[in-house]
């Protein structure tokens, strides 16, 4: 549910909030003892590791550098280049600039989330750089599932009720959706001794296998490239698992915030609310930006990772080393746990001078699968089990730039295709495609249609070799051929091979990352903290806030782990929005 309040800056949000009185009560901040202990926990970060150097890297050591200017800090690398996924690739095409993107492509302003990343926007001083697509746009209103053979244009608040229910009763992809919906009330609550199940037995057992298997296995395909059949409901479909838990019922729980006026929320969220509240937007632009559907910026999502990069560069206490494949993460072996050892690969120059400098605190942000291949205790290899048992899927990602700009029989963002597709309609096994002439306008100098198609995901899983470049654009253009009828032969192309890209958060994840929280505090007591998207988020925005997050706890002195949240079980409060 969606509280209808003033938005245009979060503290708003906020300030009409209160805890309603039947609801758990929102914990007040910690007193974390006092400031001089906070001070003497400070004192203790004297060097800080952060190891790999994608967005949640590069955000993290940019808030230990502003929040722990006394500290020295160390970013490792092993790619030639920062950035991880983010990658804007800016080419030439009859003496104008376009934008490729290989990562993400836009952000959505969400609370509080995408809060967090416009307040580092703000600190990057990169808000003249934002271009951003309003929630009346074309794209925004416009989003489309294609199932069996054409496009479905998605029910929205913006499109006209008679038409939304037009197509709920005609169209095949919503199948019992309707009667789902309808009768979700009465379905049998799971027992109270299930833990977690999959997303695809979550959403069929409560509304109907039409719902899980033609729709939002294709928004799932969008976000995660994932399989539902495998895919945590507890972790992904957070608020509707909890609702089936304290009402019996998804619609009785969303019927009961609509008539009490309140919303379940998450207390961690609350919790960072409150720094919005205090510290509330003061970007004019930002303000508008936090109204829109989604945003980017003029040279692709990778200008956020290059700003980062050079004000890093900027700060004397920044080292950063890229091309430095880290191959063991060595545990103190003096028995008192109070530092590391990091040697990398045997050809850095570096290699000796890492050995011997004494790194207090380690922020990982590599994947779970990567932390546990190199971490050491006593010379052995220690595994962090827990960490390492979400898989990941490949995404191939090709870009299509064509001059002619009235190609696409209809515009909007795009569309995602569900598992339930016939295979002759998609063979190529394709996640998507996204229609970046609607969804990012401004940010190319030549008029034409571009294009991105998202091919593999889960689908891949498996397989030993991949689709080359070749096959991968002509995989492509067969897609579009067939769904969109576009024959013609692009002017430019662009082809990418993602390997691992995205962790897939399988049945289980919120219990493994409670017992690997449980783990990392008992062996290393806030010496080794992780963050990324193996773990509380896969989006950007979600890696930022991971960020944020896993540093406040070196500030304040907490001995955190990145993992916390977890082992309260993901708390929700209750509030109600304040009249005004």
């Amino acid at each position: 549910m969606r509280v209808t309040c003033p938005v245009n800056t979060l503290d708003v949000l906020l300030k009409q909030c209160y805890i309603a009185s039947r609801c758990q009560r929102l914990p007040a901040r910690r007193a974390y003892a006092t400031a001089a202990t906070s001070a003497q926990a400070q004192n203790e970060v004297e060097e800080v590791a952060v190891l790999g150097g994608g967005i949640t890297g590069l955000a993290s050591a940019w808030y230990i550098s502003k929040e722990l200017p006394h500290a020295r800090i160390t970013l490792y690398e092993g790619r030639h280049r920062l950035g991880g996924w983010l990658h804007s690739k800016q080419v030439d095409v009859g003496g104008s600039k376009v934008v490729f993107e290989q990562g993400p492509r836009t952000l959505r302003p969400s609370i509080p989330n995408g809060m967090v990343t416009l307040e580092l926007i703000h600190e990057l001083g990169l808000e003249d750089q934002v271009i951003m697509t309003s929630k009346n746009s074309v794209a925004a209103q416009n989003r489309f599932i294609y199932y069996p053979d054409h496009l479905v244009r998605m029910p929205g608040p913006e499109i006209p009720l008679l038409q939304n229910l037009a197509s709920l009763f005609t169209e095949e992809v919503f199948g019992n959706v309707s009667s789902g919906l309808l009768f979700e009330n009465w379905q049998i609550q799971r027992s109270k001794l299930v833990v977690d199940e999959s997303v695809a037995s979550f959403v069929s057992r409560r509304l109907g296998s039409a719902l899980a298997d033609n729709i939002l296995s294709a928004v799932l395909h969008g976000i995660y490239a994932g399989d539902i059949y495998q895919l945590s409901a507890k972790t992904i479909l957070s608020k509707q698992y909890f609702l089936e838990y304290h009402y019996g019922s998804i619609m009785k729980g969303a019927l009961n915030g609509l008539i009490s006026g309140t919303q379940w929320v998450q207390l961690r969220d609350l919790q960072t609310l409150r720094h919005f509240q205090e510290k509330p937007l003061e970007s004019e632009k930002l303000k508008a930006v936090a109204e829109a559907s989604v945003f980017t910026f003029k040279k692709g999502i990778g200008e956020l990772a290059e700003r980062l990069e050079s004000k890093l560069r900027e700060r004397s206490n920044v080292r950063i080393l890229t091309k430095t494949r880290i191959t063991e993460l060595r545990q103190d072996e003096s028995g008192k746990n109070t530092g590391w050892n990091i040697i990398t690969n045997p050809s850095d120059a570096l290699n000796r001078s890492s050995k011997s400098r004494k790194i207090t605190h380690v922020i990982s942000t590599l994947s779970g699968k990567a932390l546990n291949a190199i971490y050491r205790k006593n010379g052995k290899h220690q595994g962090l089990w827990y960490l390492d048992q979400a898989p990941s899927v490949t995404v191939m990602v090709v870009n299509l730039f064509f001059s002619n700009p009235a190609l696409l029989p209809v515009h909007g963002f795009g569309y995602l295709l569900p598992r339930s597709i016939p295979f002759t309609q998609n063979p190529e096994r394709a996640l998507g495609v996204v229609f970046d002439t609607d969804a990012t306008v401004g940010q190319d100098s030549i008029p034409g249609t571009k294009l991105t198609v998202m091919l593999g995901g889960h689908w891949w899983d498996g397989w030993n070799s991949y689709p080359d470049e070749e096959e991968g654009a002509s995989m492509a253009k067969s897609i579009i051929a067939r769904h969109l009828g576009i024959t013609e032969e692009p002017q430019a192309v662009h082809v990418g091979l993602q390997k691992e890209c995205i962790p897939q958060y399988t049945v289980g994840h919120d219990l493994r990352m409670q017992r690997a929280h449980h783990l990392l505090e008992q062996e290393f007591n806030g010496r080794l903290r992780v963050a990324g998207n193996s773990y509380t988020g896969v989006g950007l925005n979600d890696c930022v806030r991971a960020a944020r997050d896993v540093v406040q706890g070196l500030v304040t002195g907490e001995q955190k782990t990145g993992l916390d949240d977890y082992v309260q079980g993901l708390a929700w409060a209750q509030v109600r929005p304040k009249k005004t």
